[in-house]
């Protein structure tokens, strides 16, 4: 017989497992192995290329005009105007600095798994231009740069200056990055004055220089795109690249063999945020000039309405995406493509003639081909039933193609050879893109079978051991068991099989099992559900479909809810009307109680309807600290008269209040020093540390007696968090934790009253009634989670919050600060739901184990809604919100175990009796 242990271990384990069934489908790498390179057959125009890349730099920021009509970037207006070739590159995916500079410098878009690495290593090694170059110089910051070196096949190829992790300070002025990166260019060509070294490695063909200009990023976070900061950082950028462009035709004696890229990896919201989708944030300039590029073009063409006020509609605009500046700068050197590139030279940005073009172009697209190709070869050997991409099969086979091709350029057709190698790019791209979701159908399928029986079997384990526990249910026959069970074994066996003679990941055989296993004890005990059918039939069929009904309906508004905040808000409107339905006597006997309920729910109900992105306001969250701060004194007052608390733990809450308020002094203190750019006060600092560190690990040291007041334990655990939720907060969060936890607590004491009304006996069966709870409870975890943020996109989130404890970037600590900033409610509902499990006379691990049999209704939308197309925003919430709902049943472990830690001492008093040894012994 299963044990309650034994079905916690296996929710676990299948949950785990199935976690890593989107890095399966959806996190597979798009690099293609053992490729043969191409490159362009013509002779480089360049024998060197200079790449400088404005981090964050915002394309219409540095093409506009100021509000007196001049240039921001003189010099590189004047490149636009008489020297190169301009336009707009468009980012994709995640608009951060990681995937922007693979796009730039490799010339593809990581797949979904960038989205976990953040700002870390690679997650697999790739190749890029700097990689194929004889000799790479870069200068920047320690975030981008080791990347390129790293897993390239000459480490030593790719040099690396750096500044300290430290001079990224978000509290001062970050345009001395910049300044650190063109000191340091001007330093490498005077040392090889005097190093012959060196000066030989300069004077090779095939070399690149790489200059990685931060400010602009750092200012933007810290100040605001609009900010006199970032606007004054692009002057300085222009006036550096002028100078670096003068120093590099120096050294060269204007030999007229160097290239020139600027760009951005990506730009910038006027919140000073890239994570989202907004054009501010992937629209970024691209200007070319020097060896091998176009010379400008007196036309109107390429420009719209976001170009019209810049001053440049003589001048042709010239778009791109983001990958073709890897294939561009390969062939203005003359170096391989990198493999594994999706980017398409930009013809427009060339020099040259038509037919010089049209084998450049010819080359790119067999480099393309090329990975699909590998691919092809790949899945024909393995899949057992292989079904070829169609429109690269037949009379469109790519040998067919490529003749074609061969014989236009012969034929001196070139535009037309032109337009048949983009037809080839586009479709060897789209080939690509069918052999990578060639196995989502069976994935798919597998997955969605085995969460729609975990589901099943959860709740069929409920049924038989908390409704019919005393009842004996009639199981099927041995002969029946055992037919299913040698069912059940060729069925795995057979798909096994396929699995091993494909070859499939180890972990597509975890997929198969878990669906076998669970239907198999579905079918086993699938009388105990007919049973539950029966009874739940006997109240009336229209009132069991109406519940049922409902309960989709309120599961299926919680999965919106993750994409639209706004139904948080309606579903606390329906629960503010609850006490209409309650019986009378409630009504009638608990007042003041119904209407705090409701007054709490419509107050709470605001919050889910202001924005997620939200800028710095200091006076917010000083009255949301003065309103916890008066309201928790009130309460204090309330339960010392009543004589509900001892001395000793009135004196306790009294200083959590008083750190409450100095946390609101630092807070205050800390902003205004940051606002006068005098950076974080060292004390402060370590005050804001010192703070957070005793208060929230309080609750967990110091339990009391188990005789001391629940409400007083509840409010004790909100005081401890109220520190750290005051010094994580820059708007309105703390009203919102304020208002949270009032609205928790009013449950717990109307669900107390609800069931005291029908109080029967200490011990009972799980009933359909506690469904209430347990979509209650659901609904407050979501609140929890997205009240004042979406903890699925950093992007959504403000860095000013961990101002307060670091103004260095980085990335791993702000992260955890942010996640943890959403996790301070997440303690205070578990420790609820702990009280009020005990307070209705059930076992804890009753209810949650009802969470766990309906918790993958979300789980199967967000599986379905996971997508690896669009934007960081779009990725990132999506991959978060599957990751969510399938972590919930260790999330509920976690619930049940935090409520076991902070209350489950506590020896609750009935609500029909008085318990003497619940009143406090001294008062």
């Amino acid at each position: 017989m299963l044990t309650r242990e034994g079905l916690l271990l296996i929710g676990v384990t299948f949950h785990i497992v199935y976690l890593f069934s989107i890095f399966d489908i959806y996190f597979t790498s798009p690099l293609v192995h053992g490729m043969k390179p191409h490159k362009s057959p013509l002779e480089a125009p360049a024998d060197r290329l200079v790449l400088f890349v404005g981090d964050g730099l915002r394309a219409d920021k540095l093409f506009e005009l100021d509000e007196f009509g001049e240039t921001r970037a003189p010099f590189l207006r004047n490149i636009v105007n008489s020297d190169g070739t301009w336009g707009v590159s468009h980012t994709r995916v995640p608009t951060e600095s990681r995937p922007g500079h693979v796009a730039i410098i490799a010339g593809f878009y990581e797949d979904v798994s960038a989205v976990t690495t953040g700002w870390s290593m690679n997650p697999v090694n790739f190749d890029s231009v700097f990689n194929q170059s004889q000799h790479t110089w870069s200068f920047g910051s320690p975030d981008i740069l080791p990347m390129f070196q790293h897993g390239a096949s000459d480490p030593n190829r790719v040099e690396t200056f750096m500044y300290p992790i430290e001079y990224e300070d978000f509290s001062g002025e970050a345009s001395r990055l910049d300044v650190w990166v063109f000191d340091h260019v001007k330093e490498l060509f005077k040392n090889a004055t005097t190093d012959p070294i060196l000066y030989l490695k300069l004077h090779e063909k095939k070399i690149v220089f790489f200059l990685h200009l931060l400010g602009l990023d750092t200012n933007g976070h810290a100040f605001r795109p609009m900010s006199e900061e970032y606007l004054n950082n692009i002057k300085l950028v222009d006036q550096g690249v002028k100078e670096m462009v003068g120093l590099i035709e120096e050294f060269y004696n204007n030999d007229g063999r160097t290239s020139y890229v600027f760009t951005a990896d990506h730009g910038m919201n006027n919140r000073g945020g890239h994570g989202d989708g907004h054009p501010d944030c992937t629209r970024t300039p691209m200007i070319a000039w020097g060896a091998g590029i176009r010379k400008p073009i007196n036309s109107g063409l390429g420009h719209d309405d976001f170009s019209a006020s810049w001053g440049l509609l003589d001048i042709q605009r010239n778009d791109i995406c983001q990958a073709d500046i890897a294939p561009l700068m390969a062939h203005l050197v003359g170096i391989d493509l990198p493999v594994n590139s999706v980017g398409e030279l930009p013809l427009s940005y060339l020099e040259g003639d038509e037919k010089s073009k049209a084998e450049a172009a010819f080359s790119n697209a067999r480099q393309i081909l090329e990975q699909y190709i590998v691919k092809h070869n790949e899945k024909e050997r393995d899949e057992l039933f292989f079904r070829p991409f169609v429109r690269l099969s037949g009379n469109n086979h790519p040998d067919i193609i490529l003749s074609e091709i061969l014989s236009l350029i012969e034929k001196e057709h070139y535009t037309l050879a032109e337009q048949r190698s983009k037809d080839l790019m586009t479709l060897s791209l789209e080939g690509l893109r069918y052999f990578q979701t060639y196995d989502w159908l069976f994935l798919r399928g597998t997955i969605t079978a085995g969460y729609i029986g975990w589901c099943i079997f959860c709740l069929q384990f409920v049924i038989r051991n908390y409704v019919f526990a005393s009842r004996l249910v009639i199981q099927m026959s041995i002969k029946s068991g055992i037919l299913l069970d040698v069912l059940s074994v060729i069925i795995l066996s057979g798909l096994s099989s396929m699995l091993w003679i494909q070859k499939m990941p180890n972990m597509y055989y975890a997929y198969v099992f878990f669906p076998v296993f669970f239907w198999n004890r579905i079918f086993h005990n699938y009388r105990y559900l007919i049973e539950a059918l029966n009874l739940c039939l006997r109240g009336g069929v229209a009132n069991f479909f109406v519940t049922i009904t409902a309960s989709l309906l309120f599961l299926q508004g919680l999965v919106c809810s993750y994409f639209y905040r706004e139904v948080l808000t309606a579903i606390f409107l329906v629960l503010a009307a609850w006490p209409l339905i309650m019986p009378r006597k409630i009504r009638r006997k608990h007042k003041s109680l119904v209407i705090g309920w409701a007054i709490s729910c419509i107050c709470t109900s605001i919050f889910t309807l202001l924005p997620v992105e939200k800028g710095e306001n200091i006076i917010v969250v000083v009255c949301g600290g003065i309103l916890g701060v008066i309201s928790g004194g009130f309460i204090l007052r309330k339960l010392v008269k009543t004589n509900r608390i001892s001395g000793r733990l009135n004196i306790i809450m009294h200083i959590q209040l008083v750190v409450i308020l100095v946390s609101i002094v630092l807070v205050y203190s800390t902003s205004v020093s940051l606002q006068r750019r005098e950076g974080l006060p060292a004390f402060n600092q370590v005050a804001s540390w010192v703070i957070i560190g005793i208060s929230s690990i309080f609750p967990f040291v110091y339990h009391g007696p188990s005789n001391e007041d629940y409400l007083a334990r509840l409010l004790v655990i909100c005081f401890a968090f109220g520190p750290l939720m005051t010094l994580l907060s820059i708007s309105y969060e703390l009203l919102f934790y304020v208002f949270f936890c009032s609205t928790v607590l009013i449950w717990l004491e109307v669900e107390r009253n609800l069931y005291d009304e029908h109080r029967q006996s200490s011990a009972r069966s799980l009933k359909a009634s506690d469904g209430r709870a347990v979509l209650i409870f659901l609904f407050f975890i979501d609140v929890a989670f997205f009240g004042t943020g979406n903890v699925a996109s950093m992007g959504s989130f403000s860095l000013e919050s961990v101002y307060r404890f670091t103004t260095i970037f980085d990335p791993f600590l702000m992260g955890a600060l942010l996640i943890v900033k959403i996790l301070i409610p997440f303690f205070v509902v578990s420790s609820v739901l702990g009280i009020l499990s005990t307070s209705i006379d059930l076992q804890p691990f009753t209810l949650f184990l009802a969470v766990m049999s309906i918790t993958d209704i979300q789980t199967i939308n967000f599986f379905f809604f996971v997508t690896d197309y669009g934007s960081w925003l779009e990725i990132g919430t999506s991959i978060s919100h599957f990751c969510i709902a399938e972590l919930f049943i260790i999330f509920t472990m976690i619930l049940f175990l935090l409520s076991r830690l902070l209350v489950g001492h506590l020896v609750l008093p009935k609500l029909n009796r008085i318990v003497d040894r619940m009143k406090p012994k001294h008062a």
